[in-house]
């Protein structure tokens, strides 16, 4: 991406200011390093989707922003309904509420090494994933009902993970406002036997070693110790999520015309939040929130049990679980008073800062833990959100690393048996359920997580906490 654009506010973060349709300027948070090597398209994304009604303070980009469907992923834009602010499908994205969440299991790195083949088999045994992959629940009728308005709640009374679980999740588990009459009867059949199931992309269980901590305090407040084992869970909501994201953007991009709103694409497709076809998206979506924490809690049990047979009596509690592909209805403070807005955050995750009412009790002093997963290979990082990062972007930080290449360019570019040789060469037991899914997910497919969780960090977007080095990884 070219400098020519942009402004410097500081060395990590830049203005597109406003031009032709835009009703805010553009922001873009990273290092100069990371704003080069970003295609043009992000910068374009950006900007349209300033144009769109109803957006404050400007359409913000994070530091590991790739082009994606509509929104760039890695984009954060809030909007105001009282100015006729819009909810766009496209601006969630098609894996609604994908999200990460990570387990402690005390389990000592050496400890887990003596044992990592065995625990990889048993992984890869016991956690359906792969493209289509199905699971052995099935959930129809008014149990898939009971699911998309209870999330993890759900599965948690259905035996799947104890009540305590709950409270490290954001809203406890359960998006309010899921309304189950909103989403299609083929979203609902595509889901039917997919609970429990990691599905393929990016998406892993990785058992990872804290090899590195920055803020002692606020590692201790996590539970993290160095040298100890943590795992990893990546996914969403599989293909109810895709078929809502669908369904939707079809239906707005057909009632555009009716609301007076034009965006510059078919991706940008939206509804004024407060129309009868932002209310039904906006119960769609909660039930795709409530399937995606009721399928990393049911992957979570999963896990648990794998753990058990190999390292018998184990104990993994869970540190926190937070979602990447969202909007939120959220108060924030703004031209000098709470307002409430929603916040679209496609491939961004919230950061709550310290003293937030909504972070349970043992996170008030260190802010919400900010999970950000690595690309197979690389790191994976825990940050705390912070004040300064609710001041400027309602709260948001990363995701992951974010991609350079893409999926097809990938495939052909890598070989997997290479990549699996490179990552057993560096002691890391690599499962995956197809060899052209493995070179899509080749690390040197991503920018270096390590320049943007510093881009994050020297942002005051979120604050580094522990960087973590994978052992053990079952791809999809």
């Amino acid at each position: 991406m070219s400098f020519n654009q942009l402004k410097e506010i500081s060395k990590y973060q830049w203005e597109l200011p406003r031009q032709g349709e835009m009703n805010v300027p553009g922001w873009i948070f990273a290092g100069p390093d990371l704003v080069r090597e970003m295609d043009e398209s992000v910068l374009q994304q950006v900007a349209e989707v300033a144009s769109l009604p109803g957006i404050i303070r400007a359409s913000m980009a994070m530091p590991d922003a790739h082009w994606g469907y509509g929104f760039p992923i890695g984009g954060v834009a809030a909007f105001d309904p009282e100015r006729g602010g819009v909810i766009s499908a496209g601006g969630v994205g098609l894996d609604i509420a994908c999200g990460v969440r990570c387990l402690l299991t005390s389990i000592h790195e050496d400890d887990l090494r003596a044992r990592g083949k065995e625990l990889a088999d048993e992984l890869f045994r016991s956690v359906p994933a792969g493209l289509g992959s199905q699971g052995g629940i099935t959930v129809k009728g008014r149990e898939m009902e009971a699911m998309l308005e209870k999330g993890a709640a759900w599965a948690v009374s259905r035996g799947y993970g104890t009540k305590e679980d709950l409270k490290r999740i954001e809203d406890r588990g359960t998006a309010a406002g899921a309304r189950p009459e909103c989403v299609s009867q083929k979203a609902g059949q595509r889901q039917k036997q997919e609970m429990g199931t990691l599905g393929s992309g990016n998406h892993y269980v990785e058992v990872q070693a804290v090899r590195e901590i920055f803020d002692e305090k606020a590692a201790g407040a996590f539970g993290l110790r160095k040298s100890d084992c943590v795992v990893g869970i990546h996914c969403g909501s599989r293909g109810l999520g895709h078929q809502i994201g669908t369904d939707y953007t079809r239906e707005m991009a057909r009632a555009a015309s009716e609301y007076g709103i034009y965006p510059p694409r078919r991706e940008l497709a939206c509804a004024p939040v407060y129309s009868r076809m932002g209310r039904d998206y906006l119960g769609a979506m909660r039930c795709g929130i409530n399937c995606a924490l009721a399928n990393r809690q049911i992957i979570t049990h999963l896990v648990r049990e794998a753990f058990d047979r190999i390292f018998p009596g184990s104990d993994l509690s869970l540190l926190y679980d937070v979602s990447h592909n969202t909007c939120r209805e959220e108060e924030h403070e703004f031209e000098g008073c709470r307002q409430r807005f929603f916040v679209h955050r496609k491939g961004a995750t919230r950061a709550l800062a310290p003293g937030d009412p909504e972070l349970a009790p043992e996170f008030r002093e260190s802010g919400q833990p900010v999970l950000i997963g690595g690309s197979m290979g690389s790191s994976s990082y825990i940050l705390a959100g912070t004040s300064r990062g609710m001041d400027i972007c309602f709260g948001s930080a990363c995701h992951g690393a974010g991609r350079t290449t893409s999926r097809s360019r990938a495939g052909k570019k890598w070989r997997a048996r290479d990549i699996i040789r490179e990552l057993q060469g560096k002691g890391i037991e690599i499962r995956g359920h197809s060899m052209r899914g493995l070179a899509e997910e080749a690390p040197a497919a991503y920018k270096k997580g390590s320049e943007v969780v510093e881009s994050s960090h020297r942002a005051g977007l979120a604050r580094k906490v522990a960087r973590l080095e994978p052992l053990v990884c079952i791809k999809g």
